[in-house]
């Protein structure tokens, strides 16, 4: 049995303000594997303008995965954003952020044709949404929580408030056929062992990858999410043990363990090896 397996999922995604070129320019070169250009809350009103400039400027050549968060359409600089986006090179994606309706991620989608769209679902009805949401057009890449705005529209104070909203975009994303959700960015910087911890729960529910605002976060963000080496020998296993009963033409298929192997198990052991290399 050869099958092609998929592109690892990007487990670090950082954000730097496009109003900071040197910023910009240290993220592209740096090691996380998704850069987030920031045009919205990192960014001052006085310098949108100057952000949106910055952006296409340090964007138009770039050659490695890189998205741009927009400033909401409600606001005098949506309209902006969209003609900057525009003029980039179609493989810069779109991070949309306190998306609430489908009509809305459709007219995006029409205006960026051919550029993936990352929703970030940031309120109560976006919440409720999320499935309709996710499918609202073949253009949207993934979705994901923004969990600082979503937390002051719930009220709730702590990660407790979160679990059920976490668990809700988690099977909307894969009940739409999309990539598992990636975690809000943890906001202390200096607090790496709170962040594993949370990366930890994060995963448990079904989450992969996760943003960061600082270099610093990149690693211990990577290292929770990476699978143990025991988590890889199994999936070999789990993936050797099929190719064999396939090819021996059985059906009943067993772990030395014991434990009876399913097709949800196969697919597991697949979705973790795409995150490390194999030979």
């Amino acid at each position: 049995m050869n099958r092609t397996r998929p592109p690892a999922p990007p487990l670090t995604l950082l954000y730097t303000p496009a109003d900071r070129p040197d910023r910009v320019a240290k993220a592209l070169a740096g090691d996380a594997d998704v850069v987030l250009v920031d045009l919205e809350d990192a960014v001052a009103p006085a310098h949108k303008g100057r952000a949106r400039t910055e952006a296409v400027r340090l964007l138009s050549r770039v050659n490695r995965p890189v998205q741009v968060r927009l400033n909401h359409p409600d606001t005098p600089w949506h309209t902006g954003d969209v003609a900057a986006l525009a003029e980039l090179p179609a493989h810069v994606g779109v991070r949309v952020p306190k998306v609430e309706t489908p009509d809305q991620v459709r007219t995006l989608a029409a205006l960026l044709p051919g550029r993936e769209l990352h929703l970030l679902i940031e309120s109560a009805l976006g919440v409720e949404r999320a499935f309709d949401l996710a499918g609202a057009a073949p253009a949207v890449a993934s979705i994901a929580l923004g969990e600082a705005d979503l937390r002051s529209d719930l009220r709730v104070s702590d990660d407790t408030g979160l679990t059920w909203a976490r668990g809700r975009v988690v099977v909307a994303a894969r009940a739409a056929g999309l990539p598992p959700p990636t975690m809000s960015a943890h906001p202390h910087v200096r607090d790496p062992e709170g962040l594993a911890a949370s990366c930890a729960v994060g995963r448990d529910l079904g989450f992969c990858g996760r943003t960061a605002i600082h270099p610093a976060q990149l690693p211990v963000i990577r290292e929770a999410f990476l699978p143990t080496q025991g988590e890889v020998d199994r999936a070999r296993e789990v993936v050797q043990k099929v190719t064999e009963a396939e090819l021996a033409g059985v059906g009943a298929i067993a772990l030395a363990d014991g434990t009876f192997l399913d097709r949800a198990m196969l697919d597991q052991a697949r979705a973790v090896l795409t995150l490390v290399a194999t030979d």
